[in-house]
């Protein structure tokens, strides 16, 4: 379809939501285009209640476990989105009490009190976000009203193999049929199966982070599969609200906490997603580090270029995957990413530089860990499964200083 047919369609604002402009760009020699896509927003989750936007028409919306980190970042970013409105809100432990009483920085809006799981009545959600802990995830997903879409943040659906979600988090897996819906929700590598899905996983911070930048050289042949190595740092609310000793200030502060040592349960997911990307299996060395910030997330990643393929090559292929793209960005050569240029946004800062040692590449990546490593994809994972355009209510530009 040319641009000049695309501008030519009668849109119908009150249904039609997500128009991507087409796009053409030249890449090692060859034309690519980024696919213009219009997609409806379905009948049966429309809300009789309208915004101030026309016909618009509002998505309500449950989100269960608003009392943790990810919870309390979803609704920081709903409540400038013009067609969700949040109706439901859970947290067993906090039920009864408002969300501003947890999160004062959230006083000023107003949203329902928070109940107790039991208590919540789904008649008025449309959809759901998913923000609770792994292994608790999933009888309750099972127990939802079957028309609800979901976005679940937990890592209870990311892992199609249910034995290696068993081996990783000790658990047997309780909703097998569940499982074999999920969509595993990395936006840009997977939109076309988010659009139509039901159910999405969210993906992990670490794996966002790593995954982004990796796909598309795998999927391009220009670095080997053997001796990745992943140095990955995150701030400190990577490891959730709980309280826990080894998250206390005095363990955490004025230094470097490496934890997870060849055992972090994000490793089969990182593998699974790179191993899709090659069609066979991919094994890393990746060690996680807990840094003295509170939001943030640096993966420096160290590869083998593939025989006759230089740093140019590698920059190239990541300019043509993500030119069009509005939340991952691949920086101009040699401009390292920081952490503090993404924090607060959903963007996803990256880079590619020449090792020392010859046929040898490091890779930058750095985003917010509780917003494109988590409620910022979430959100943009469900605009799309929604009809909307994928960027609404992500418009965030990063907070500096």
């Amino acid at each position: 379809m040319s641009s000049a047919a695309l501008g030519s369609l009668p849109l119908d604002a009150g249904r039609l939501r997500n128009v991507v402009g087409l796009k053409s760009r030249q890449c090692n020699g060859s034309v690519l285009r980024v696919r213009a896509s219009v997609a409806p927003l379905p009948q049966s989750l429309q809300s009789p209640e309208e915004k101030s936007h026309g016909t618009e028409k509002t998505v309500r919306i449950g989100v269960l476990g608003a009392s943790g980190y990810t919870g309390a970042e979803i609704v920081r970013l709903l409540v400038n989105h013009p067609h969700l409105s949040i109706t439901v809100m859970t947290a067993d432990r906090k039920a009864g009490q408002s969300i501003g009483s947890v999160f004062p920085h959230l006083r000023t809006q107003n949203l329902p009190d928070m109940v107790a799981i039991k208590d919540a009545d789904f008649s008025k959600v449309d959809a759901v976000f998913c923000c609770l802990p792994h292994g608790t995830t999933q009888e309750i997903i099972k127990g939802l009203p079957k028309r609800l879409k979901i976005v679940d943040l937990s890592a209870d659906f990311r892992l199609r193999n249910t034995d290696e979600y068993e081996e990783w988090y000790g658990l047997p897996h309780k909703a097998l049929e569940l499982q074999q819906e999920a969509v595993y929700g990395l936006t840009e590598v997977s939109r076309d199966k988010i659009q139509s899905a039901r159910l999405v996983a969210n993906p992990g911070c670490y794996p966002t982070s790593i995954q982004l930048p990796l796909v598309p050289l795998i999927k391009g042949r220009l670095i080997e599969l053997r001796n990745i190595i992943i140095d990955a740092k995150s701030g400190v609310s990577g490891a959730g609200r709980g309280a826990k000793e080894a998250n206390l200030y005095t363990e955490i502060s004025e230094g470097i906490h490496s934890y997870g040592i060849t055992k972090h349960r994000h490793v089969p997911e990182i593998e699974q997603g790179l191993s899709d990307a090659s069609h066979s299996k991919v094994t890393v060395s990746f060690t996680p580090h807990l840094m003295p910030m509170s939001r943030g997330m640096q993966s420096t990643i160290y590869v083998e270029m593939s025989p006759g393929v230089t740093i140019d090559d590698l920059h190239q292929q990541l300019m043509c995957t993500y030119e069009g793209e509005e939340f991952v960005r691949l920086l101009e050569k040699g401009s390292v990413p920081h952490t503090r240029h993404v924090r607060g946004s959903n963007y996803c800062f990256m880079n590619v530089f020449e090792d020392r040692i010859p046929g040898r590449a490091i890779i930058i990546s750095v985003i917010d860990n509780l917003v494109k490593g988590a409620s910022g994809q979430a959100l943009q994972n469900l605009n799309l499964m929604m009809g909307f355009p994928e960027n609404m209510g992500l418009e965030y530009q990063p907070l500096f200083p």
